[in-house]
């Protein structure tokens, strides 16, 4: 029988108002009532989740476990055998493609072995569709080669790269983004880093059409994709490190030594503001620099002048010597300030195709034709003196400086050398663009080829979330 207490009445306010108000009945029971159990049941589970989160170590995340259920995209399973001994097995097979070799190709991690995506052949593939289309909303106008009508794109699209040493299969944006649950992925680095994230962002759309983004200086930023909970963000750092410019009337430093009235400081050993503050939000990180290292974009009247500490580097570096420096302070930075647990990528150099001259010369890419082998050691070999070796003299340097370090090397280059037929060229969205600024021989088409540069990295993020789930 249960011990119920009598209601009674208070006053609803300390006014002199006769309204009374009733509390509710409280009733006790010796026993336990079948209408008890689901309110116990939540208490208990409540009280374990609050319990949980308070002493959780550091390879179990309680809030997934609770709220999403066993998956390998929270929960990292604790190591089975030695700490030290797993980790380091765990590092070892997914450092190891930072070794000795300086050439132009990645490895990449397939079924549990080394594959390498950047050694292989084009193949033509009717069936091939793209996974978007132009009215994607990420879309960026001069990118958008359907929408501005460039010739081509049925071809442009049939293009099935096929690695030599492995299978590359198709993102399934549904699954990626399932294995990817409450996950945050980070691109840092130029304009091609954001090529590459517009791809990105569009296929994931497919699988999340309530994905909303933000845009920073009339530039996707990022997205979210409620469903999943993924986040993907992008952070314009073209140089890495901090820069601006230095003021005419008070050129500093060496730079006033040299007599210069003009040019841009780089701070070697201080990460650009864009992303100084998020090493420690993302779970995955895509890096690139290098399309900025040219003459084109700092020729010898406004020229880098590289700091370290706050004070000038003397002698002055040329563009080739302060990349390595600016590499050698930002890769130890990035190694020391990003969790351990998080996935780090480089993307190698995205080869441009300019004929005839650079972007600023007339330079062009018309052609509809992939290039041939011969083709592409001219238009690319070291020593042959085109305009468009600098990827491969750029891999060069940011390959040196990766040697041992604990980054996934992305190396979308050579496969990329063969696509002349693939960048916007004169469409570019605007009437007479290209006579302002020429043909765009550098980005690429969207859709296009960055959707299969997508293809590799989900294998790449699938293949290192495999690998945690067993470390």
């Amino acid at each position: 029988m249960p011990h119920c207490r009598l209601p009674h009445t208070r006053p609803a306010s300390s006014s002199s108002s006769t309204k009374q108000i009733a509390s509710p009945v409280i009733c006790f029971s010796p026993s336990l009532r079948a209408s008890s159990l689901p309110l116990l049941f939540v208490s208990f589970f409540l009280l374990v989740y609050a319990f949980g989160l308070a002493l959780s170590p550091p390879f179990l995340d309680y809030h997934a476990f609770f709220f999403h259920g066993f998956s390998t995209s929270h929960i990292l399973q604790p190591p089975t055998g030695s700490g030290t001994d797993r980790r380091k097995k765990c590092e070892v097979n997914f450092s190891q493609v930072n070794g000795s070799d300086t050439g132009s190709s990645e490895k990449g991690l397939q079924n549990g072995g080394l594959c390498n995506y950047g050694e292989g052949t084009w193949v033509f593939d009717p069936s091939r569709m793209p996974l978007y289309s132009g009215n994607c909303p990420f879309q960026r106008n001069s990118w958008n080669c359907e929408r501005n009508k460039r010739p081509g794109l049925d071809k442009l699209f049939q293009w099935k790269w096929v690695p030599k040493q492995c299978n590359l299969s198709v993102i399934n944006p549904y699954s990626f983004l399932a294995a990817t649950r409450n996950m945050k992925i980070g691109f840092i680095g130029d304009s091609l880093n954001e090529n590459f994230l517009v791809s990105f962002l569009c296929i994931l759309r497919t699988a999340d059409k309530g994905a909303h983004g933000w845009k920073k200086k009339r530039s996707w930023r990022g997205a979210y994709f409620p469903k999943f909970n993924v986040t993907v963000g992008y952070h314009r750092a073209v140089l890495l490190a901090e820069s601006y410019e230095l003021q005419p009337t008070r050129t500093e430093g060496h730079g006033k030594q040299r007599g210069l009235r003009k040019g841009v400081r780089v701070n070697v050993d201080v990460p650009a503001s864009d992303w100084i503050s998020v090493t420690d939000f993302y779970d995955i990180f895509v890096f690139n620099t290098g399309h900025w290292w040219g003459p084109d974009k700092f020729p010898p009247e406004n020229p880098l002048v590289f700091y370290k500490e706050g004070e000038p580097l003397i002698p002055q570096m040329g563009l080739r010597d302060g990349l390595e420096v600016v590499l050698q302070n930002m890769i130890p930075y990035i190694e020391r300030t990003i969790p351990s647990k998080a996935l780090k990528i480089w993307r190698m150099q995205s080869p441009r195709h300019f004929e005839g001259g650079e972007w600023n010369q007339n330079g062009s890419c018309l052609s509809e034709k992939l290039l041939t082998d011969g083709q592409v050691e001219e238009w690319f070999g070291l020593g042959k003196g085109g305009v468009n070796k600098e990827a491969r003299e750029m891999n060069l340097i940011i390959k040196q400086a990766l040697q041992r370090r604990s980054f996934y090397v992305l190396d979308i280059t050579h496969m990329s050398e063969y696509r002349v037929d693939a960048h916007p060229a004169l469409w570019l969205g605007k009437k007479d663009a290209h006579i302002i600024w020429g043909q765009d021989c550098m980005h690429w088409c969207l859709p296009g080829l960055p959707d299969i540069w997508v293809d590799i990295l989900a294998a790449v993020i699938l293949e290192y979330i495999d690998l945690q789930s067993n470390c």
